[in-house]
């Protein structure tokens, strides 16, 4: 070998050994630039995972209804006479509200029983005649069948005039009264409503995959915001026989007890059904869960060794998760999450698997299994 061709190995040589020394100390110089672009780490809210009793229960928006409810009419016309009641009243059943004009009625009603009574003593008459055959079975015939008319045409005008009599049906709660004296009613016009409120019904839907856990005489629990702050208990009282073909749900009744008349028909009301026994169920914070297209997950907190200043060093793992039903601001995990878990309750948008995260619970999300609004 001569001693150029050495000469040009060597520079070769150092050429290369220049670029792979660059490239190693490139390398170095931006692993350095890592470490010290080091994200910091991210506050959380944790929680640990416990189990607590739970009542399984079935929530529904329903509308009261009464028991017995109506508007009331007149099944004739008439001119109002008289008015005995006043909006808001409490009536009886069979007690008069409205008495319409029926003086010609009356009259055509004496008339007719005048007629009937006629009728009764020919035929009387035609009978003894008959007896000592002074009178053929057939004038008799024709006067009992003379009598029946009559008397047919007298019950049929005092149903007339008692028509005139406008009654309440039920006991119950009267409304606005939509008549006064001396106004003209004609038939099927409203008069006042009247309700009856106590007990009330609750009707309410259920999917039908829910018709197996619901029962005659299971507990209702109902609230509204009409009365703010109050729960009524009822019970079930009535399961529709049919599932409806359009929605697939199922209609469901329940009474409950309306002593002070604070619950009224057509009010919406939130319905909850117990189901079942209690059980013990993990729970957290619906806050803890994230909900995504392909799973539900949430960010447990774990050791990972020790930081730089010796403490150790808390890292978040995304764990998919099961999640069964809800209560309030509860959630219950059927699945992916063991007791005594740490897991974080809010700021999981800044987490990612293996972030470096710092506990403070400062604030807290809402835990509760029934919130209750709080005034402002």
């Amino acid at each position: 070998m001569t001693k150029r061709m050495i000469w040009m190995l060597a520079i070769v040589g150092l050429i290369f050994g220049a670029i792979f020394g660059f490239q190693a100390f490139k390398a170095k110089m931006i692993k350095q630039f890592m470490a010290s672009m080091k994200m910091p780490p991210v506050t959380v809210t944790a929680m640990k995972a416990e189990l607590h009793p739970w009542q399984p229960q079935l929530d529904a928006v329903g509308s009261l209804r009464a028991v017995h409810g109506v508007d009331v009419t007149s099944e004739v016309g008439g001119l109002v006479r008289e008015v005995r009641f006043k909006s808001g009243d409490e009536a009886k059943a069979g007690q008069v509200l409205v008495q319409l004009n029926a003086d010609a009625d009356i009259g055509l009603l004496h008339s007719l029983e005048a007629a009937s009574e006629l009728a009764r003593l020919v035929y009387e008459r035609d009978k003894e005649q008959f007896a000592i055959q002074a009178v053929s079975q057939a004038i008799l015939d024709a006067d009992a069948a003379d009598l029946k008319s009559k008397q047919s045409q007298v019950i049929q005008q005092a149903a007339v005039v008692d028509k005139k009599t406008i009654r309440a049906m039920f006991d119950g709660k009267l409304g606005i009264s939509s008549v006064n004296p001396g106004q003209y009613v004609n038939p099927g016009d409203k008069i006042v409503t009247l309700q009856s409120l106590d007990p009330i019904y609750v009707d309410f839907f259920f999917p039908q995959q829910y018709l197996s856990r619901v029962k005659i005489g299971q507990k209702v629990t109902v609230s509204t915001d009409a009365v703010p702050g109050r729960a009524f208990e009822g019970r079930i009282s009535a399961i529709s026989p049919k599932v409806d073909p359009d929605t697939r749900n199922i209609q469901i009744e329940a009474t409950i007890a309306n002593a002070k008349h604070e619950l009224l028909p057509g009010m919406y009301a939130s319905t909850t059904v117990e189901s079942g026994g209690v059980e013990q169920y993990l729970t957290l914070p619906q806050t803890a869960v994230t909900y995504n297209p392909y799973g539900e997950s949430v960010y447990v907190i774990e050791e990972g060794g020790k930081g730089d200043d010796g403490k150790p060093l808390l890292t978040a793992k995304q764990t998919f998760v099961t999640v069964g039903e809800t209560r309030g601001d509860q959630v219950a995990i059927l699945k992916g999450v063991n007791p005594g878990d740490m897991v974080a309750t809010s700021g999981q948008l800044k987490l990612k698997n293996g972030s470096a995260v710092i506990i403070n619970n400062a604030i807290q999300p809402t835990n509760e299994s029934a919130p209750q609004p709080t005034d402002q």
